[in-house]
């Protein structure tokens, strides 16, 4: 195990004034503290904290965060405190460790959920302090190097994890050397074998490989001294393996196939003489058609500059060469610790006012507006993994997005209410539709109106987490003021029957005891609760006023609007269930005009007296109603579901008819609940109400009675 000398040592060689006091007692604590215990290696865990400082100094962060790197499982492991570290060393140092300790606190049972969570709080975290982060990609990055000791299950598992979300992390945070020793450890426990095979394959051309770099190497000083550039720094490093096998298909391709392993990177003073060597380099060896990318005029999200080309080198092989500045390779390889700003002793370093961290802000603000671990999660891997697309304002302003990106997600990215008013988009000066994907390079103008609101189709293709947290949170908030409004209503005409005015009930004494009856907080909940007909406003009422005797009050619904609920059939099916707005626990009637079936597109319509009745969106009564009255509605059929419908087949007056029907429904798998047959002269007409699972079954068994000989047309009945 390293002494401490050895990382001092290592911080004064960036931090030389540094008062290193704090890192030494931080250290001496740590032994203390883990003294007896081991990791499942049998090692000293403490070897563990001092790693992590190691990999620490190697980003070159403060003494504050080296020392809590020695400290950072401290407050977990033993009995010591977060506050007795604020005591025995500072506040700076406790909040962060405090920070790292919080991001493994609670224990889920469900694995996304429990990722989940985390990483929201690793968001939340890092809002406040990134050094947060830098911490726990070092833990992270340790522990995947000592993995060897832990069950296989528990090994694919971590592994997965430190490559969909850890190893972009480290990219996204422009830690390219971390990033790269997280994926190929992950890459060795997801896929031992390929890892293996690999690591055989370039094992056994290294010293070809080494004879092939040094030649390269020398070539291209001596281009650079050829182009005046004698002070350039030119060195060659083998592709990481993970990145081989990538370049491979996922091991699809034959590695003999894959020639550009080998990477090159020449430094040079400034930006004028990176554009001079690679007019050097695209002049000697033939340039590869688009292989050639410019991160210094368009930096990458993480502020990533170099020239990247590939070329045909020496041997005619491909090599891929990288060219930059000194201070752009510290960039590369530092990544955000060498732009940090520290503020004065005892702050926290915040990012909220970093340009460069825009993708942690959308990913912060995504977080809160997430419906469920799943979603959220998903978004993680997007916004995390995806290559960026580079486009333009009409005023040459610079907005970098996911591939994939829309127009509809460069107006969320212009500015909030932009997006919400958006009503088209003109790319390099054409009209295109909103679902248009953006191409790097694109000059993207968004067309607005102030009278405009996002559409729900809208989710349906946009993809940055900021774009569909905000169209998502602009609906809910539309949606909740709609059904607080129908909410109102159904109260006012309820109460009104009970001779009671709605400011009566709100003032009431009674109120509050029978809001916490119903399990509302408050007014205004009850007002939504009602509007999506979570609540009863007949029942509110009669609770509220149990002597007052109600008028009669006809219904707002006519007799073709008379309802029924899905059933469950004899082979056990459930019952299919509505999500409004993203609730499914809303309780909702099924209309009998036109017997929604799951699978059918379905609108809510809020009536008097009736809540929420489920429409097929094309019934004539969802055109006839009040669009305010209108709720978005989805079928939910998780576990399995039932629904009642009529089928009516009209068939030949023949013996055998009955039987060969009712087999047909029991070959689909259908539950035949009653039937009525009638006749015709020779002529029948046959009425099934049968319970079907989803439209498509429905469907399914339609076309089966169409093929029976003696059937001359099916149908399903609406009303």
């Amino acid at each position: 195990m390293p002494a401490v000398e050895d990382l001092l040592a290592a911080i004064r060689g960036y931090l030389p004034d540094a008062d290193l006091a704090l890192v030494r007692r931080a250290y001496a604590f740590s032994a203390h503290s883990h003294d007896g215990q081991l990791r499942k290696s049998g090692e000293a865990y403490f070897a563990h904290p001092v790693a992590v400082a190691f990999l620490l100094a190697r980003l070159r962060l403060d003494v504050a965060a080296i020392s809590a790197g020695l400290l950072h499982d401290v407050a977990e492991d033993t009995e010591v405190t977060v506050d007795e570290i604020a005591r025995r060393f500072s506040a700076e140092v406790s909040a962060i460790v405090d920070g790292v300790t919080k991001l493994e606190a609670i224990k889920y049972s469900n694995q996304q959920a429990r990722q989940a969570e985390n990483f929201r709080k690793m968001l939340v975290a890092m809002s406040k302090d990134i050094r947060v982060l830098l911490i726990k990609l070092a833990d992270r990055l340790h522990n995947m190097s000592t993995l060897d000791f832990k069950k296989p299950d528990s090994q694919r598992k971590i592994a997965q994890e430190t490559l969909e979300i850890y190893a972009p992390l480290a990219n996204r945070l422009g830690i390219g050397w971390m990033k790269a020793q997280l994926e190929d450890l992950a890459f060795r426990y997801l896929h031992p074998d390929e890892y293996k095979r690999l690591s055989h394959l370039v094992g056994a051309r290294q010293v070809e490989r080494q004879h092939y770099v040094l030649r390269a190497v020398d070539e291209i000083r001596q281009l650079m001294l050829a182009e005046g550039l004698p002070n350039a720094q030119v060195s060659g490093r083998p592709k990481h393996l993970f990145g081989i096998w990538k370049k491979m298909d996922n091991g699809r391709v034959p590695y003999e196939q894959i020639y550009d392993t080998q990477g090159f990177r020449v430094v040079v003073a400034d930006i004028k003489e990176c554009y001079q060597a690679l007019g050097a380099v695209h002049t000697h060896w033939k340039p590869i058609p688009g292989r050639f990318k410019d991160y210094i005029a368009l930096p990458k999200a993480n502020r990533y500059q170099s020239l990247h080309t590939s070329v045909m080198g020496p041997g005619a092989e491909r090599i891929e060469i990288q060219i930059r500045t000194s201070e752009m390779h510290r960039l590369a390889e530092e990544g955000v610790a060498c732009h940090w700003r520290y503020k004065e002793r005892g702050e926290s370093i915040s990012v909220r006012d970093e340009e460069r961290f825009t993708w942690l802000k959308q990913l912060l603000e995504f977080h809160t507006n997430a419906k469920d671990a799943d979603e959220f999660m998903d978004s993680m891997r997007v916004d995390l993994f995806n290559d960026e697309v580079y486009t333009f304002t009409p005023k040459g302003e610079l907005k970098v997005m996911q591939r994939g990106a829309t127009p509809v997600d460069f107006a969320y990215a212009v500015h909030t209410k932009v997006g919400e008013r958006t009503v088209g988009a003109k790319v390099d000066n054409v009209m295109v539709p909103l679902r248009t994907a953006l191409r790097s390079g694109n000059v993207v103008e968004i067309m607005t109106r102030p009278d405009a609101r996002p559409s729900k189709d809208w989710m349906d293709f946009a993809v940055t987490a900021r774009a569909r947290s905000k169209i998502r949170a602009y609906l809910h908030a539309e949606q909740r003021a709609r059904s607080r409004e129908i909410g109102l209503d159904l109260l006012e005409k309820a109460l009104r029957r009970l001779k009671c005015s709605l400011s009566r009930a709100e003032n009431s004494d009674r109120l509050a005891n029978v809001l916490a009856l119903m399990g509302i907080q408050n007014w205004d909940e009850l007002a939504v609760a009602v509007g999506f007909g979570k609540a009863d406003a007949e029942k509110f009422s009669r609770l509220l006023l149990p002597d007052a005797k109600a008028e009669s009050a006809g219904q707002e619904e006519d007799p073709d609007a008379e309802v029924k609920r899905p059933r469950k059939g004899k082979r056990g099916k459930g019952v299919a269930t509505i999500v409004v707005d993203g609730l499914d626990d809303v309780l909702v009637r099924y209309a009998k005009c036109c017997s929604p079936v799951p699978g059918d597109p379905v609108v809510g319509v809020v009536t008097r007296g009736r809540g929420i009745t489920v429409h097929q969106r094309s019934c004539s009564k969802v055109l006839d109603a009040d669009p305010m009255r209108r709720l978005d509605c989805e079928w939910n059929t998780t576990g399995g579901s039932g629904a009642t419908v009529t089928v009516r087949v009209f068939t030949e007056n023949a013996s055998g008819m009955l039987a060969a029907m009712s087999q047909r429904f029991t070959d689909a798998g259908i539950d035949i609940c009653s039937a009525n047959c009638r006749t015709e002269g020779r002529r029948a007409v046959n009425d099934f109400e049968v319970v079907v699972a989803d439209v498509a079954q429905l469907n399914g068994v339609i076309a089966s009675l169409g093929r029976l000989r003696g059937v001359a047309r099916v149908e399903r009945v609406r009303g």
